[in-house]
């Protein structure tokens, strides 16, 4: 069975309806190039959606989603909400909703206004919670799981990934992306990452990044092709972004962490105390690969709030208050 049959039978709806999004979930895999998981999670709202409205006795087809009212795309939102979503996956919905609704549009079937006319639930923003530097340094040695039964490869291994989370900012996607050739090693002191929309872009690796690749690929048990993973798991394929995540769970009570150091904590991290080394914030932004400057702006918020709390901790008027 195709992917797009699996997609018509999987989503509800009438036939006119179905068809009109298997294209779309088509368009947004090798046209836009979103990952498999964003595409599967907007397959998702739509089925969620058209089963909304098929509660109502029909089966919805697309003059029927052109015919809708705010209040229909409302009361979707507030049943969903009542099924305990939260308004950042509402807002991931209806953001989903209204791509479909544009490739509607464009396809000739008129324009879903009622989707265009309900406003998209706030949500608050997460400050990144960026590592003390002591603790992203210690992630990065594999000194600090020497405690465990497990092979030297494999502590160096992940000391090797978790260096390029911190010392060059990268996604754990980009990082287990990396092919034996990318290799920050023998004098090549940078790495080119695909990073989101497959926008590519090369970024630093200072010494201590490239010390932690060469042990890990000097001790490594298996031949690695030019073409092939540069880390690989205990069987010598791709390593999973899962087996990094349960090694940052391991470290985090030998240096007394909270459930929030992850992977991902660490690329925050290195954007953090980069700020606070009085980097530039443009420079900041090409090196994680941000498509807006408004993203990496986040941290300048990150700043301002261990400042304070550095001041509210030490200030003796701010104690006495």
């Amino acid at each position: 069975m195709s992917d797009a049959e699996s997609v018509d039978l999987l989503l509800p709806g009438a036939p006119d309806v179905r068809a009109a999004a298997i294209t779309w979930l088509d368009g947004l895999a090798t046209e836009r190039r979103l990952s498999p998981n964003t595409v599967e999670a907007y397959r998702r709202d739509l089925r969620q959606f058209l089963a909304h409205l098929a509660k109502g006795g029909t089966n919805p087809d697309i003059p029927t989603l052109i015919g809708l009212k705010p209040r229909d795309v409302r009361g979707f939102m507030s049943a969903r909400r009542q099924d305990g979503v939260g308004g950042r996956s509402l807002m991931r919905a209806l953001a989903g909703l209204r791509s479909f609704a544009r490739h509607l549009d464009r396809e000739g079937h008129g324009s879903v206004a009622a989707l265009s006319a309900v406003r998209s639930p706030k949500v608050e923003r997460r400050l990144p919670r960026p590592l003390p530097v002591a603790a992203a340094i210690a992630m990065a040695s594999p000194d600090i799981r020497l405690g465990e039964d497990r092979p030297s490869w494999v502590l160096s291994r992940d000391a090797a990934v978790l260096a390029l989370l911190y010392g060059s900012g990268l996604r754990i996607s980009e990082a287990l992306g990396l092919t034996r050739r990318d290799a920050p090693v023998g004098g090549v002191d940078a790495v080119t990452v695909v990073g989101k929309g497959q926008k590519t872009r090369s970024v630093p690796a200072i010494a201590q990044v490239q010390a932690a690749v060469e042990e890990y690929l000097k001790l490594c048990p298996y031949a690695l092709p030019p073409e092939g993973p540069l880390f690989v798991g205990a069987k010598g394929g791709p390593l999973s972004p899962r087996i990094v995540q349960l090694a940052v769970a391991s470290m985090r009570g030998a240096l007394g962490l909270p459930s929030t150091a992850t992977p991902h904590a660490l690329r925050h991290s290195f954007a953090s105390h980069l700020l606070a080394r009085q980097g530039d914030l443009r420079a900041i932004q090409e090196l994680l690969g941000h498509a807006s400057l408004a993203t990496t702006q986040v941290y300048t918020k990150v700043d301002s709030a261990r400042l304070l709390d550095a001041f509210d901790a030490a200030h003796p008027r701010a104690r006495a208050s």
